[in-house]
């Protein structure tokens, strides 16, 4: 149980109805989750405005409301709270209410618009290898330690966050590393939280359907730089001409990296292959499993801040090393039976049949149109004389529709063979999604594009059409096990499609 008035600290209040002096028991923003002596904070969002449902709250047994704008017909027994941004209230008080745990880690934050995973993920395998106790938040999945959680949103909303910070910080946790995702800064989910540091990837086209222009998306990153206290370290890729943007009034120690330019972190590539990256780091030249050139990018942002942090420059990279490819991020399907499953035995009179290569099939994350040309760019550079690269790829129903023509361009102009299909869909035409895609195809260059609405079947044709030496690249859903199809998730493993594929090959 909290007081009240404890919960009010830090907050701009402009007026109290009611005692402040009452015990709360938790804080929801759900009605459906209100009960006896908790405290309601009515938040307006893009689709539901919470003040719809303050009476709900009520007679479920709250007996505290935060509001943006008083109800006309107060309770008297219940104490109304006004202030200015509900969804700022809401992460200082939910700070408040876990007793700032924040306050009690190391706190990373990540943003950009692409790397962000693959950076956090970097920086917590560092960290456990290193035997540092560590948390972490990411859109594949948040961890404690070892422990492995479901991630709903790519960052928390600040409830969800602050408790989970707090369980971290009981089980011996001195770090924690995170995403922060546009939405979660503009929508205020780490108010009231105390970032040790913060690291900026890069910035592109991406989510202007809810920032609807570029500047207001540059301008979302840019509130985790402008709130970092002096004591803070900010680390941005130099490579980015918005890095500049983001210190800009930023009061934290400024560092940059870069790889190939002189910065505060600097590296080279040596070599990059479809097994890994050998790059010269420190003056060692370390080899690294991560796929693509710009995962170079993403090992230096995090070999440069766990310098920042103290640690062990040898024993870092020693780390990096180890650490396997990302889920969901170029995650390569080797051919054959026996490299795709180990549960499979093959009988000795079916060896014979194995001599026949598969293709080899990338699976990846990238649904920027920044992130899908750097990827489709690395498998060309890899490719066999005689190569050629397969790309199947949907775009997201419900979401930024300005893109759809991009990628569309971008899908036929960097593969041999471009296949269009579904990928979440949601509540949007899957046909119409298509379409938007291939206006942005000039007419004679749609003989490099094929329709296969059913993404099974479009991954399917994709190896079938493949040859021995061409890469296929699986694009869009990464980590994702579902197809999201009129408000229904429907499990989709890609990787056992693949897989599957190549065992009926084999066996036929």
């Amino acid at each position: 149980m909290k007081i009240l008035q404890e919960l009010l600290v830090g907050l701009t209040v402009k007026e109290v109805v009611g005692s402040t002096d009452k015990p709360i028991a938790a804080l929801c923003l759900d009605s459906r989750q209100a009960m006896a002596h908790t405290c309601f904070i009515a938040l307006t969002g893009t689709q539901v405005d919470g003040h719809q449902y303050i009476s709900v709250a009520v007679e479920a047994g709250s007996t505290a409301i935060v509001v943006t704008v008083l109800p006309t017909v107060l309770q008297e027994a219940v104490t109304y709270i006004v202030v200015e941004d509900s969804k700022q209230a809401l992460g200082k008080m939910a700070a408040n209410f876990y007793d700032h745990p924040s306050k009690q880690l190391k706190v990373i934050a990540v943003t950009g618009t692409n790397g962000k995973t693959t950076i956090v993920h970097l920086l917590h395998g560092m960290a456990r290898q290193m035997n540092h106790k560590a948390g972490m938040f990411s859109s594949i999945h948040n961890k404690i330690l070892d422990q492995i959680y479901p991630a709903s949103h790519t960052t928390p909303d600040a409830l969800q966050l602050q408790a989970a910070l707090q369980r971290m910080v009981q089980a011996g946790c001195g770090y924690c590393f995170m995403e922060a995702s546009s939405h979660a800064l503009v929508q205020e989910r780490l108010a009231g939280m105390h970032c040790t540091a913060a690291i900026f990837s890069n910035i592109t086209h991406e989510h202007l359907d809810y920032h609807l222009d570029f500047a207001a998306y540059i301008k979302a990153k840019k509130k985790l730089f402008d709130r970092l206290p002096a004591p803070a370290l900010a680390l941005v890729n130099q490579q980015d001409r918005n890095s500049a943007i983001m210190l800009q009034n930023c009061k934290a120690q400024k560092f940059t990296f870069s790889v190939g330019n002189a910065a505060d972190f600097s590296a080279k590539v040596i070599t990059h292959t479809l097994q890994g990256l050998e790059m010269e780091i420190a003056q060692q030249r370390i080899w690294f499993r991560l796929i693509g050139l710009f995962n170079a990018s993403n090992i230096l942002a995090a070999y440069a801040m766990a310098q920042l942090l103290g640690w062990d420059s040898q024993q870092s990279l020693l780390a990096l090393s180890a650490i396997p490819p990302i889920l969901g991020r170029m995650n390569c399907i080797t051919s054959g039976p026996h490299k795709l499953s180990q549960q499979i035995t093959v009988p000795e009179n079916e060896k014979k049949k194995q001599h026949r290569k598969q293709p080899q099939v990338i699976i990846d994350y990238a649904h920027t149109p920044d992130a899908l040309a750097k990827v489709m760019t690395t498998l060309r550079s890899l490719l066999p004389a005689n190569g050629r690269l397969l790309t199947v790829m949907g775009c997201g129903g419900n979401r930024d529709q300005q893109k759809r023509a991009l990628i569309g361009k971008l899908l036929v102009d960097h593969s041999d063979l471009a296949i269009f299909t579904s990928d979440n869909p949601r509540e949007e035409d899957l046909q119409e999604i298509i379409y938007a895609m291939q206006q942005g195809v000039p007419i004679a260059a749609r003989t490099k594009l094929l329709i296969v609405m059913d993404r099974t079947i479009a991954i399917q044709t994709a190896c079938l059409l493949a040859q021995p030496n061409d890469i296929v690249l699986v694009v869009g859903k990464g980590h994702q096990h579902y197809e999201e199809i009129k408000g229904t998730k429907h499990y989709f493993c890609e990787p056992e499609i693949i897989q599957q594929f190549f065992r009926d090959q084999n066996s036929a």
